[in-house]
């Protein structure tokens, strides 16, 4: 645990629930910030609805504010848990642990906090990374696995160093993030430069300014932020290692695979059929890298008919 969160017993300021802007109307009366003490760190999730559980886990460089269109509906059917991860927003922020094997162990311990056995996951970007990782790693505690808009290094083709210039202006952060340090001494002071280029770039339709402005803010408040950001990426050597054993066991569990037309398209559901036996996969039309932002009908919808069996399905 952290020692700039070990004194606060509600989670408050910028990053919670009761700060995020622009939020949908009612929002506050279903869902709550928390603090969650896993044993080695503590993490901070929005939580609400009633069903049986959901797990939401974000991409880079968002936090759990990403889901936001998408929870209300959501809890009318699920318990939903939409969490930091570490090293994210106001979860605590240690050195290490950045590898998939370990955030997926954080997630198991966060839910079995919460008091939920088994449950549902939901992973974009970085979210999909450990959504991977939890069904193939904790195939006794996932029952569906929906994952969007990522390839997963060690598991997808590796791209060409000198690839085409489309694949550059998509993956060229990879390089970048993974540095030592030098990436933090060029971002710091000019996190909105940075970070709204990969916005701007990587949407088909542009995000709200009020929402990349708080992931932004998010991420400038606090150095620590700003290097767990690169943390992720500086982990992947261990992650791509991890990747290469799990997919000598592919995973059994259904799997919703999601791309936005405008940027991974089929290669999402591509990218999963090398990890899974029955993976359905779907590509919304003129939406980019952020569907629960940019098309978060079409997301709601995909995701309502994928977890129905397990929504739908008889409780002990």
């Amino acid at each position: 645990m952290s020692l700039s969160s070990a004194h606060l017993s509600t989670p408050e300021g910028l990053g919670s629930v009761f700060e995020a802007p622009h939020l949908p109307a009612g929002f506050t009366d279903t869902f709550t910030s928390r603090y969650v003490d896993t044993g080695e760190l503590r993490l901070h999730a929005v939580t609400g609805g009633e069903g049986p559980p959901l797990l939401l886990l974000a991409g880079w460089p968002q936090t759990w504010y990403a889901w936001r269109l998408l929870m209300p509906a959501l809890a009318r059917d699920f318990q939903v848990v939409a969490v930091d991860a570490r090293g994210v927003g106001l979860s605590d922020k240690p050195l290490s642990g950045y590898d998939t094997g370990t955030l997926a162990r954080d997630m198991v311990a966060l839910m079995d906090a919460l008091g939920h056995r088994r449950f549902a996951a939901v992973g974009h970007d970085v979210g999909m990374w450990t959504g991977y990782a939890l069904a193939a790693d904790h195939p006794d505690r996932i029952e569906r696995l929906a994952v969007a808009e990522a390839a997963i290094p060690g598991l997808s083709p590796t791209p060409p160093l000198f690839g085409s210039r489309e694949a550059n202006d998509r993956l060229w952060h990879f390089a970048f993030n993974r540095l030592g340090d030098v990436n933090e001494q060029l971002v710091r002071g000019r996190e909105h430069l940075y970070f709204g280029h990969q916005f701007a770039t990587k949407s088909a339709k542009a995000l709200p300014d009020h929402a990349v402005q708080h992931y932004v803010d998010i991420l400038a408040a606090d150095p620590e932020a700003l290097r767990c950001s690169f943390e992720f990426y500086r982990a992947l050597d261990t992650t791509i290692e991890q990747n290469q054993r799990r997919r000598t066991r592919p995973l059994s569990l259904p799997v919703l695979a999601i791309g936005g037309a405008e940027n991974l398209g089929a290669s999402v559901g591509a990218t999963m059929r090398l990890a899974a036996d029955h993976v359905e996969s779907l590509v919304l039309p003129e939406c980019g890298h952020y569907p629960a932002e940019e098309a978060s009908e079409a997301m709601l919808a995909a995701l309502t008919g994928f977890l129905a069996p397990y929504r739908d399905r008889p409780t002990a």
